[in-house]
């Protein structure tokens, strides 16, 4: 499967008439793209019950990932988050099978400390054992692959690149997660068509490889995010139905 979406399920007003009437906002969303992106869970805890009732308002094909408490990764800067990470899994695990994966945004002051990143993938891994993509933004962390590659842990292509090496998705190849906040200007500039015709062929060579393969659009502060994720989910879907079309050899 390859899911597509942006950063939250807010609809722009000029991006109405692509959604259905009824329903809300995320039942709305969840009938064009089939990913999206849990950010708020970064600032603030959600109940159980309110992750169980998103689950249940979406088709059964799609997933949300959902981004790690700030004070696991940035205020504890992942050490001695045991009760921490126990208490967002319960939460986040209201979603059932509709949890597809966690992303774990690191802040640009967090190097790269080989012991302190074993126990934190020990401590997550002993708990989850599914797809877990990695943000780092501190230069250091490119020496990471290694560790990355033993716990299983992918490591998210981000567009503006933030560190050498994170133009591509890395780590782990069992998962590919392209995070596209936007550029030249970061969270406002919208990809141009020739960008989204490139970058669906780079998720349909990562799926065709066997890989979870996930694209989110952060580009949400003028809205283009979610005209991007529409666009490339029809440039997609083309690009499928062409290959299904092929002969076999």
């Amino acid at each position: 499967m390859i899911f597509i979406g942006c950063a939250g399920w807010s609809l722009g007003r000029e991006h109405w008439p692509a959604f259905p009437v009824e329903g809300t906002h995320l039942q709305r969303y969840a009938a064009r793209l089939n990913g999206v992106e849990i950010n708020s869970s970064f600032y603030r805890p959600h109940r159980r019950q309110t992750y169980a009732r998103w689950a249940d308002g979406v088709p059964e094909g799609f997933r949300f990932s959902v981004k790690m408490p700030k004070h696991i990764s940035h205020e504890l800067r992942l050490a001695g988050c045991e009760s921490a990470m126990d208490k967002f899994l319960t939460e986040c695990g209201g979603l059932g099978e509709r949890l597809g994966c966690l992303l774990v945004q690191l802040p640009p002051s967090l190097a790269y400390n080989e012991a302190i990143a074993e126990a934190f993938f020990v401590i997550l891994r002993q708990r989850f054992s599914g797809p877990v993509l990695l943000e780092p933004r501190h230069e250091s962390w490119v020496s990471a692959e290694p560790v990355l590659k033993t716990f299983q842990i992918a490591q998210a292509a981000v567009d503006p690149s933030r560190i050498s090496g994170d133009a591509a998705p890395s780590g782990w190849a069992g998962t590919r997660y392209w995070r596209l906040h936007g550029s030249p200007r970061i969270y406002h500039s919208a990809y141009d068509s020739t960008y989204l015709q490139n970058l669906a062929q780079a998720l349909q060579s990562a799926a065709a490889a066997g890989a979870a393969t996930w694209c989110i659009f952060d580009n949400t502060a003028s809205g283009a995010a979610l005209g991007n994720a529409l666009t490339l989910a029809q440039i997609q879907a083309a690009v499928k139905l062409n290959l299904a079309k092929k002969p076999s050899p």
